[in-house]
């Protein structure tokens, strides 16, 4: 085990305000930040550099697994500084080269395990497979012959192989396409059936779902859409890529037309779906657009939400005192670790910095950055493939998602709500709570017990707009799930266990900024004596925001109220908070209504001037009235 030198400083230029307004990071920032990372990993590496044995949390899989995902994690970034620097990097192709000959090399007993002996050593394939592409004059083309060798050999332990049909299709088609441009053997099946899958998954404007079920989130950018993108790169004249060049690339440009309204203003990405940890890996989808040009987006604002991405995360505690990367949103935070999760796991974040394989002179570095949609206007967007309505505010800067489509899962499925997937909203302002049962943007029913329902399986009623607000609509068979601990590993779906049916509840969601007038439908509650709770964000503690839930005397009475707070800390601070109203006693079939708000100074004052008047119309504070009757009506039924 190699002993580290003492931790290296973080040495950044100045802000450029002038080429940056908003971020004031220029390629200068991005490429110290990346070298200062690469340099901070480098000191826990053995001497042939193979392996990096990086302090902290193990994964399921072992620390020779964990040791190469820190080598190749590392390496895809060192590529992309390669890729955009090939004179000023030589020092890290020496590096490298010195690993992937002590790694790939049969009689070296630290040697790392092949993709046909381990299956997360087919993930970190890829980042080698793609990063050797990228740098190919530079480091491929000077190795050795028997080092090339090594490296095929282990390379091709991928054919055959069985991957299953997410965004993990891409490991093998990346590392096959890398193989038959180098001599390697490969196979034309399992490239044509990955992309197959690949296709299969699309599900319209650009968005895909990680698998059959309905699980939507960032690997639709950081995985769906970069991976097609660097496939032209890997392998320009292969006469598959080039046919879907403009298919891919359109699905690109859709996507970050929908994209671009998921960046809140202060950087911070959708807090939505698994792998978090990955953190500035969100900023990928934007540079992949600048790539080769797949992008409605200027090179401006696609500068802005990247740097906006990567200044987020490393102003607030990404790394620790020795420049790694923790396994953390803001700071370490272990509760957020998976099985398969090591200390090398996020360095995937390195996806994020895609854009450094851009020359100086590329225009996504030269332009002047321009603002996000959220710092020029309130926004408004429906994003119909994942089921949410999008609302973005100037005042605050805060994106806020109304989720009806969403719970890694399909309908009629019972099984425990996925904190990440399953809410009733997400932003880029507030992080969900960890537990499966919450108050979290939630309408449950607690029983005696005080346990609270689930309502992953439910159905997507649709969204529409009407004369100035939006809606989203679902219907759940809500069900207490007793969990089964025993149940498998987390990857994002909810868990399994045993279901006790509960009522049904129809959930509407009529948003305009920062206030949403969530209308509850309740069915099927005779018998079951279980009390109803709408419950709002969850805000930390010392947040400039607020969160409130309020009745808005509008059908059956919520006669009951609270505060719901953490007792153990949180991902993004020691304790947070959620406003709820409910029923003080069992729950009876009819209407209820509550408004739910989360915003900045002046929240307050929105939801003082908003309401129902003598009419039956609800009201926001701007004047914009809405008549819950006709929302009814336009309801599928």
């Amino acid at each position: 085990m190699p002993v580290p030198a003492r931790p290296l400083a973080l040495v950044l230029p100045p802000l450029d305000r002038d080429l940056s307004p908003f971020t004031g990071l220029t390629r200068e920032h991005w490429c110290a930040y990346a070298d200062h990372l690469l340099r901070s990993a480098h000191r826990f590496a053995t001497d042939d550099h193979a392996n990096l044995f990086l302090p902290g949390a193990t994964s399921a899989y072992g620390r020779r697994s964990d040791s190469l995902e820190a080598f190749a994690r590392t390496f895809l970034l060192a590529s992309f500084r390669i890729a955009g620097d090939p004179e000023g990097t030589r020092w890290l192709a020496d590096w490298y080269a010195e690993g992937l000959d002590a790694g790939t090399d049969p009689a070296n007993p630290d040697r790392w395990p092949t993709p046909g002996e381990l299956d997360q050593a087919k993930v970190e394939a890829a980042s080698l497979a793609v990063g050797l592409a990228l740098t190919r004059d530079v480091l491929w083309d000077t190795l050795p012959r028997r080092v090339q060798e090594q490296l095929i050999a282990w390379f091709e332990t991928v054919i055959g192989e069985t991957y299953p049909p997410i965004n993990w299709v891409w490991f093998q088609i990346v590392v096959e396409i890398f193989l038959a441009g180098v001599g390697g053997r490969s196979s034309d099946a399992d490239i044509d059936a990955g992309l197959a899958v690949h296709d299969s998954l699309h599900r319209g404007h650009g968005w895909f779902a990680d698998g059959p079920e309905r699980a939507y989130d960032h690997y639709v950018g950081w995985a769906f859409q970069v991976y097609p993108q660097l496939l032209q790169l890997m392998a320009p004249g292969d006469p598959r890529v080039q046919a879907r060049a403009a298919l891919d690339g359109g699905r690109l440009a859709d996507f970050l037309d929908d994209a671009i309204h998921l960046v809140g203003a202060d950087g911070a990405p959708l807090v939505q779906g698994r792998s978090l940890i990955y953190r500035f890996a969100a900023a990928a989808p934007f540079w992949s657009g600048q790539l080769l040009g797949h992008t409605r987006l200027s090179p401006g604002v696609s500068r802005r939400a990247a740097s906006g991405v990567l200044a987020y995360f490393m102003g607030r505690g990404a790394t620790n005192d020795d420049g790694l990367l923790t396994i953390g949103f803001h700071g370490e935070f272990p509760g957020m670790k998976q099985s398969y999760s090591g200390a090398g796991s996020p360095y995937w974040a390195a996806k994020g910095m895609l854009g450094l394989a851009l020359p100086a002179d590329h225009p996504a570095w030269t332009a002047v950055e321009e603002p996000l949609p959220v710092e020029t206007a309130d926004t408004r967007l429906f994003i119909p493939a994942p089921g949410w309505q999008v609302d973005g505010t100037a005042a605050d800067g805060v994106v806020r998602v109304r989720n009806h489509g969403t719970d890694h899962a399909n309908p009629g499925t019972r099984v425990a709500d996925s904190p990440l997937y399953a809410r009733l909203g997400y932003s880029t302002a507030t992080f969900p709570d960890l537990a499966s049962e919450s108050l979290d943007n939630a309408v449950v029913f607690a029983d005696a017990g005080g346990r609270l329902t689930h309502r992953t399986g439910f159905d997507f009623l649709g969204q529409f707009g009407a004369g100035g607000v939006q809606v989203g609509a679902s219907r759940a068979a809500t069900h207490w799930i007793a969990i089964d601990p025993d149940g498998g590993p987390d990857h994002g779906s909810g868990a399994a266990g045993v279901a006790t049916p509960g009522p049904e509840v129809t959930v509407v969601s009529v948003t305009r900024g920062a206030v949403e007038l969530r209308l509850v439908r309740v069915r099927g509650a005779s018998g079951a004596a279980a009390r109803l709770r709408i419950g709002g964000w969850p805000v930390p503690a010392g947040s400039t925001l607020s969160s409130v839930v309020r009745p808005v005397g509008w059908g059956q009475d919520l006669d009951d109220a609270g505060t719901w707070q953490s007792e153990a800390p949180h991902p993004v601070g020691e304790q947070v908070a959620i406003p709820w109203a409910g029923t003080a006693g069992p729950a009876a079939d009819g209407d209820y209504a509550a408004v739910v708000g989360l915003g900045g100074n002046g929240l307050t004052t929105e939801l003082d001037a908003a309401g129902f008047r003598g009419d039956g119309l609800f009201v926001f504070a701007d004047g914009t009235p809405v008549d819950p009757a006709a929302v009814w009506a336009q309801l599928r039924p």
